[in-house]
């Protein structure tokens, strides 16, 4: 049987308006600065007793020797037998993160060496002005994102374009934009088999070679994988191909060789402050994290106890994250995989049904576009949904008055979601208010603070994770459908071949009217 953790932890009952008249100084003492990062949890529905039990179950779940044993190298993705040690491809040359006893740093140096002297040989190319990211999940998500967000930072020249969905649609609306000479493709694998970053990936090879020629696959193609078999197969030179390691997961793979098409984008120097970033937060972890004493100074710890308080105490089973930076607009996206695939879990490590709810639907939209489509819920609905507001004092345009206006908005939707509004004459106008947010805030948007940000969630989620008691670094939940998919694929395509004897009658006749309607 599982431990819940969590059972003897009371819930806040007086409401936030409440909570500020009793102690106005919560608004200066629930606030931390977490290297560039202001973290403002004062709208939240915790009290320094409720924080108090909170951290006190985190020292009963081991959180501290869970994080130091994440650090040491050790297997915590227990049914897959590997470690997670992303915290590695960040740190500085001289750190020590050692697998099976070995240090790493050494390769993964090597790694990124080799990866800014090809990046910087393509930036001097001028024939190249577009570079096309296939891959799939944390092949694209991750650098998805991070193009979007560092695009003020990206080289003139060049273009950054993503591509992951199966649909043909995403591919080929791609390259109705760009030019076969111009452009350079970055396939994204660990394993080089992905069945949608393969096919995709096999389009655009026919593609260069019906312009070009099939030796021009070499020059136009770049592989991100470990199987180099597979990738010379496909005309990819093993000079021209980064790897990565079995530690890496692939939600967190961004600061690897995943992060090429970043590094093509921005440069080597700023992905090298992305990866500075992310080594802020760790240096954080490392250094509150060190022993129990240390863990109420530990930023992660508290917003991953405040989100554990919503999902476990509260049965709250939703979060949104609303970034008031345009350049952010992909970022809900991206933590939708960090934190729904990693926590998304029914069984805990050890094999055992969990004992109550586990990770939250992540959702979220830009703001202030956001405010137009689900806000309504959000301040009336009748489901309360905890929110993180993500916002910055300087933006990368000069246009301060619409800025102004911008983080106005972001303010006030936090001091409307606590404090609400009453109308006794009119009860649609009413606002309870009551509803809890987390500000995260910086005074701009660079490499450095993305990196920030995305450390800050990984370790949330980690240490969310070792209080459910589940493994947050494996996903067998996508594999089910991926060999259903692959089972079907040859009765689709061709009416000659059975459908598995096994499949229910519900698919078989989609099978059948997909037969009949399907185009010829």
């Amino acid at each position: 049987m599982s431990v819940n953790y969590l059972n003897d932890v009371r819930a806040e009952d007086r409401t936030l308006r409440e909570l500020f008249a009793i102690d106005p100084s919560r608004a200066q003492r629930y606030v931390a600065q977490l290297a560039d990062l202001r973290i403002d949890w004062s709208r939240q529905p915790v009290t320094d007793e409720v924080l108090g039990s909170l951290r006190s179950a985190a020292r009963t779940a081991g959180v501290c020797q869970r994080f130091q044993a994440l650090a040491g190298g050790q297997a915590l993705n227990v049914t897959e037998g590997r470690a997670a040690l992303h915290m590695a491809l960040r740190a500085e040359r001289d750190a020590t993160f050692e697998v099976d006893g070995r240090n790493v740093m050494a390769e993964v140096h090597a790694e990124l060496t080799r990866m800014g002297e090809f990046a910087e040989t393509v930036r001097a190319n001028p024939e190249f002005t577009d570079i096309v990211n296939i891959g799939i999940g944390g092949s694209d998500l991750g650098p998805a994102m991070a193009a979007e967000a560092l695009v003020g930072d990206a080289l003139p020249r060049l273009r950054a374009h993503f591509v992951s969905n199966i649909d043909a649609s995403d591919i080929t609306s791609v390259l109705d934009k760009v030019q076969p000479k111009s452009t350079l493709f970055v396939i994204v694998s660990k394993t080089f088999g992905t069945l949608e970053t393969l096919t995709n990936a096999q389009l655009a090879r026919q593609w260069v070679i019906d312009a070009l020629g099939e030796s021009a696959v070499k020059d136009h193609f770049v592989a991100v994988s470990t199987a180099a078999e597979r990738v010379e197969e496909f005309g990819i030179s093993t000079d021209t191909t980064f790897g990565f390691w079995d530690w890496v997961g692939g939600r967190y793979s961004l600061w690897s060789a995943v992060g090429l098409s970043v590094m093509l984008l921005v440069g080597p120097e700023r992905f090298a402050e992305l990866l500075a970033g992310g080594r802020d937060v760790d240096a954080h972890m490392m250094e509150t994290l060190v022993d129990d004493d240390r863990l109420d100074d530990n930023v992660a710890v508290t917003l991953a106890l405040i989100g554990l308080l919503h999902r476990s105490v509260l049965n709250r089973p939703s979060k949104a994250v609303i970034p008031y930076v345009h350049e952010l607009r992909r970022f809900p996206a991206y933590l939708q995989q960090l934190d729904m695939e990693s926590n998304g879990k029914s069984v805990t490590s050890a094999g055992m049904p969990v004992t109550g709810p586990t990770g939250p639907v992540i959702w979220g939209e830009a703001g202030t576009n956001s405010q137009h489509a689900f806000f309504q819920l959000l301040h009336q609905g009748t489901d309360v949904i905890p929110v993180d507001l993500i916002g910055v004092a300087r933006p990368r345009h000069n246009l301060v008055t619409q800025h102004d206006a911008l983080f106005a908005n972001l303010v006030a939707q936090a001091q409307a979601l606590a404090f609400g509004r009453a109308s006794h004459e009119e009860p649609h106008r009413n606002f309870d208010g009551n509803r809890p947010s987390t500000l995260i805030l910086a005074e701009q948007l660079d490499a450095r603070i993305l990196g920030q940000l995305i450390a800050l969630y990984e370790h949330i989620v980690f240490i969310q994770g070792v209080m459910w008691g589940i493994n947050s670094f494996d996903q067998w939940g996508v594999e089910l459908g991926k060999e259903l998919a692959s089972a079907l694929t040859p009765a689709l395509s061709d009416a000659g071949n059975d459908i598995d004897g096994d499949a229910d009658s519900a698919t078989v006749a989609t099978v059948q009217w997909y037969r009949a309607h399907k185009a010829r």
